[in-house]
């Protein structure tokens, strides 16, 4: 990828990259005899949509708006999920959907006899909390204590209602095959004795299998057993993180470099919390092209957002030089739950979107102006 070719501010997904990823996603649902299916939570440049169908053909949706985006640009009704569906947005998630998870009982029985009622073949099934999960971060965490996500297994009992064909769990955050086998073991524990009267275990996502050191034969193996021990189940898995894993960047600029207390700042010409959230949620610090976090040294500079929010920056960050005004600045990474959850708070611009061609060429798929942010308002 040219950098210099890219105009500023700019998503880029690069193609090579991320057909690399769906190459290995896709050996893994062959191998293992699983159905992997994409999330748009982290992932919805549905430009990018004809790629993923050459290896992916199914995908998880989490609203009216996702589900539809699945029927219309990927093809194929959704795998759909909500905390809570409304009786104003349920007919077009049956519309846009083949299976439908509820994430209580009462959602269960206020909706369902409106899925008997469509005429349509939809797939109906259970979130349920295994009350176990391995992510630290509370916010990323849906096994929380008190989480308002999913069934607990006292409020079950021996028996589904009828109509559930499905259960779905979703514990795991950016998580390892080994992270999954423990969840396995609490889900067969709490739930184990309903396996054997349902159609499919949807495990949701969090399983970053295309990130550097996964154990990928861990995983097939992982499932393959599971699949002996349960061979009723179609095995469903819905990552969204690990399909843009690594598969392009955020180019910026440097706008100006101010300096209080001894801090120098390089006020950027995006902005953290509009652009990259997740930084200053989870919180973490990205990886920046050419500069080494918190090493000290002499160029050395906090990176701060064009947004008037004060906490909008992170820092340290080292470089070998000094930064100059018109400078770009690249951060690595930054397509998966980044490009789904920007604002335009401030009325600052949302970053143009585009593809770095297999054959090293700049394909501009979106750039945003003042009607994009005054349509926002209306």
């Amino acid at each position: 990828m040219d950098i210099d070719k890219i105009p500023v501010p700019c998503y880029v997904l690069d193609e090579q990259l991320f057909r690399n990823n769906l190459s290995l996603i896709r050996s893994v649902k062959e191998r293992a005899g699983v159905n992997i299916i994409l999330a748009f939570k982290a992932f919805a440049l549905w430009k990018a949509f004809p790629i993923v169908r050459e290896y992916i053909p199914y995908s998880t949706a989490s609203s009216k708006f996702e589900a539809r985006l699945a029927l219309e640009e990927m093809g194929n009704p959704a795998h759909t999920y909500s905390p809570a569906y409304t009786e104003e947005d349920f007919p077009e998630i049956m519309r846009c959907s083949s299976h439908i998870t509820f994430n209580s009982l009462s959602q269960f029985e206020r909706f369902y006899p409106q899925v008997l009622g469509s005429g349509k073949r939809i797939s109906c099934g259970l979130r349920v909390n295994p009350e176990y999960s391995d992510v630290d971060t509370e916010l990323y965490n849906p096994c929380a204590p008190g989480t308002r996500l999913g069934v607990v297994s006292s409020l079950l009992g021996d028996k589904l209602p009828k109509g559930i064909e499905g259960l779905h769990f979703h514990t795991l955050c950016e998580s390892s095959s080994y992270d999954l086998e423990k969840t396995l073991e609490r889900v067969e524990k709490k739930f184990g004795h309903l396996l054997p009267s349902v159609k499919w275990l949807n495990m949701g996502g969090g399983h970053l299998m295309t990130r550097k050191g996964y154990d990928i034969e861990h995983l097939i193996g992982l499932l393959k057993r599971f699949k002996t021990k349960y061979p009723n189940l179609e095995i469903i898995m819905e990552p969204g993180s690990a399909f843009a894993w690594q598969t392009g960047v955020l180019v910026s600029s440097v706008v100006d470099i101010v300096e209080n207390n001894g801090i120098k700042t390089a006020i950027l010409d995006v902005s953290f919390t509009c652009h990259m959230p997740d930084c200053l949620e989870m919180p973490y610090k990205p990886a920046v092209r050419g500069a080494r976090i918190d090493a000290g040294g002499e160029h050395v500079y906090r990176l701060g957002g064009n947004s008037c929010l004060s906490g909008d920056y992170m820092g340290d960050w080292t470089f070998d030089h000094a930064l100059q005004v018109g400078e770009k600045i690249v951060f690595e990474d930054m397509i998966h739950y980044t490009i789904v959850k920007t604002n335009m708070f401030n009325g600052i611009s949302h970053p143009a979107i585009a593809l770095w061609t297999c054959d090293g060429k700049l394909r501009m798929w979106r750039e945003f102006d003042y009607e994009d942010y005054k349509n926002r308002m209306a």
